[in-house]
């Protein structure tokens, strides 16, 4: 299981945004050069994140991204599914059935309940999390998840 480039760039993309002039944003180039990515790359994270409602495009000739609703408004696991997906969806077991039309286990499925409860784990993660959560340094953002996680009677620093 990975993290796609799309959702690590794009959620690194949102931080600085949130912390840029929200008058004026950050522009293609500047995210560029302070990610270390291609202008197209970028250009195409930040289509997905104002087509799913998460930024807006300032006008002008020095115009640039800005959040289209504060940080603290702005869910990750939100964020995830509009740059990547589910890892787990109900179509899952449709779309990997091997050779015939039906999966050989479609009855009685031991993977299919470790998918779903991957998922179930990610969301409850996930969906607790803005990115007002992670404008912070690192050892906070991990006090953040660890206190989430202790809430649903889990550990992940040990």
């Amino acid at each position: 299981m990975k993290i796609t480039a799309a959702e690590e760039y794009g959620i690194r993309m949102l931080i600085r945004i949130a912390g840029a002039d929200a008058h004026v944003g950050l522009t293609i180039p500047k995210l560029s050069e302070a990610e270390g990515l291609s202008e197209p790359h970028v250009a195409k994270i930040c289509r997905t994140l104002r087509m799913s409602g998460f930024i807006n495009s300032t006008p002008g000739n020095k115009g640039g991204y800005v959040l289209n609703k504060p940080a603290a408004e702005i869910n990750i696991g939100e964020v995830m599914k509009a740059l990547g997906g589910n890892i787990f969806d109900q179509e899952f077991c449709e779309s990997h059935s091997a050779i015939g039309r039906l999966c050989t286990n479609s009855v009685d499925c031991s993977t299919r309940s470790l998918w779903r409860m991957i998922q179930f784990t990610l969301d409850n993660l996930l969906f607790k999390l803005t990115l007002r959560d992670l404008m912070v340094n690192e050892k906070e953002v991990e006090l953040k998840i660890e206190k989430i996680l202790q809430r649903n009677g889990e550990s992940l620093i040990q």
